[in-house]
């Protein structure tokens, strides 16, 4: 599937299973597309099985060192980190992340975060993936201040939006 895309032209690989695969590394190389790594604990059956770290910050910039550095071996040089809010973490886990995300950003890639309507911000609110717009939101600000470059969302006008306002902050001098 991944060598029929890049033949068609596309030019990102957005590997959830961040990078275990070497022909993934090699199709990615061999058709000079970016990358995304994407952190997930466990695999998507049980990844939310119980998910565990001693310091979740650490514990994936240990892994995104790893892999990076696996990637660059393969002659990968256009690489995107993605941390994998819902993806093998606790609502903790992924509130820790938002908050501490320019600790990932800290690797030398642009992070992205993908929050989009996920469970964490249901339980939180209390509510359906549906209703989740405004966590999303709330979310996606949290992160670019933070020091996320891409978000990945499903209302992509309103996220624009809100983007638009948080990059103007962050360059208001006065």
């Amino acid at each position: 599937v991944l060598e029929y895309a890049l033949n068609k032209g596309f030019s990102i690989v957005n590997d959830i299973t961040g990078l275990v695969d070497d022909n993934v590394a090699k199709l990615t190389s061999a058709y000079n597309a970016k990358l995304v790594i994407m952190h997930m604990q466990k695999s998507p059956s049980d990844m939310q099985v119980e998910p565990e770290y001693e310091n979740v910050i650490l514990e994936i910039s240990d892994f995104f060192e790893k892999q990076t550095t696996k990637a660059n071996n393969f002659g990968i040089k256009d690489i995107i980190l993605d941390v994998g809010i819902g993806f093998g973490k606790t609502f903790e886990h992924n509130f820790t992340l938002i908050r501490r995300l320019n600790e990932i950003c800290n690797l030398g890639y642009p992070v992205m975060i993908g929050p989009s309507r996920k469970a964490f911000i249901g339980n939180t609110l209390d509510l359906p993936p549906s209703e989740r717009l405004e966590g999303t939101l709330a979310t996606v600000i949290a992160g670019i201040m933070n020091g996320a470059k891409i978000v990945r969302v499903h209302d992509v006008k309103e996220a624009v939006e809100c983007i638009k306002i948080v990059n103007f902050a962050k360059s208001c001098n006065t």
